[in-house]
């Protein structure tokens, strides 16, 4: 089976290569003085009695398209009505149909925190989720390697960024350190796409015990939810069981009352 994540991988390099040609990252850094202080995520989570970070995604490569037509300012606010404790917003646009003006449209609605969610592997990028209102970004451990997601989490902090760092497997548990905010299991394999939620209770007992644990992709159900907070996590990543429904932010509201 053709491995996915290498192709996005491959296809981000170039896109980053691009983006830079267009606009150097000096220009990117002149403009950060005038983004305004961050929103913590960490907090938002730890804090919040549901957890939930709704996803904003059009497509998926393993799905297809799932809302081509989505439009941020009208899903976003409606999450944040909803009780969302935070955002994530794909930005991807080759595989999941995002842009980083997708994050700029919705961060004047809403108060609550954003996650650039993306295929992050150069500092480039974390100057534009800067500059666009993100408040944390996610580092993949499966796309980078251990030295080079310190680096980029050193540089997330540096710019008022938090750090979602996404592990699939007790292999990654490495990559956790001082720098990382907020541990992500991610219940998709990224090679194949392959979706299992036990993934995160596999992993759960292996994490530290003070880590602010999130779970994420193939929860549908308001129980599983419940099971997983049992098990320690204060954030559950969800998107396509909201996107693929008429009225995300309704479906959200429906999601919550039952897990209450």
């Amino acid at each position: 089976m053709k491995d996915i994540l290498s192709e996005i991988i491959a296809n981000k390099r170039f896109e980053v290569d691009l983006q830079k040609q267009a606009i150097s990252i000096e220009q990117l850094q002149e403009g950060i003085s005038e983004v305004p202080t961050s929103r913590s995520m960490k907090q938002a989570l730890a804090s919040s009695a549901s957890g939930i970070i709704a996803e904003f995604k059009r497509r998926s490569p393993s799905k297809g398209w799932i809302k081509e037509e989505a439009c941020p300012e009208e899903i976003v606010p409606s999450y944040a009505v909803a009780g969302a404790s935070a955002l994530s917003i794909l930005t991807d646009e080759k595989f999941f149909g995002g842009s980083l003006k997708d994050i700029r449209t919705a961060r004047p609605l809403v108060e609550i925190p954003i996650l650039r969610k993306d295929f992050i592997i150069d500092e480039y990028q974390l100057y534009q989720a800067k500059i666009v209102g993100a408040d944390a970004v996610l580092l993949i451990a499966a796309a980078l390697e251990p030295e080079k997601c310190n680096e980029l989490a050193e540089k997330a902090h540096e710019l008022g960024l938090e750090v979602l760092l996404e592990i699939h497997s007790s292999e990654e548990l490495i990559y956790i350190d001082k720098k990382i905010d907020m541990v992500g299991i991610n219940n998709r394999n990224l090679g194949t796409f392959f979706t299992d939620v036990e993934n995160s209770f596999r992993l759960a007992g292996q994490l530290p015990q003070d880590a602010v644990l999130v779970s994420e992709s193939g929860i549908s159900d308001p129980e599983i939810v419940n099971r997983l907070r049992a098990a320690g996590f204060r954030g559950f990543l969800i998107g396509e069981t909201f996107m693929k429904t008429q009225q995300p932010g309704e479906t959200l509201q429906n999601f919550l009352q039952a897990i209450q």
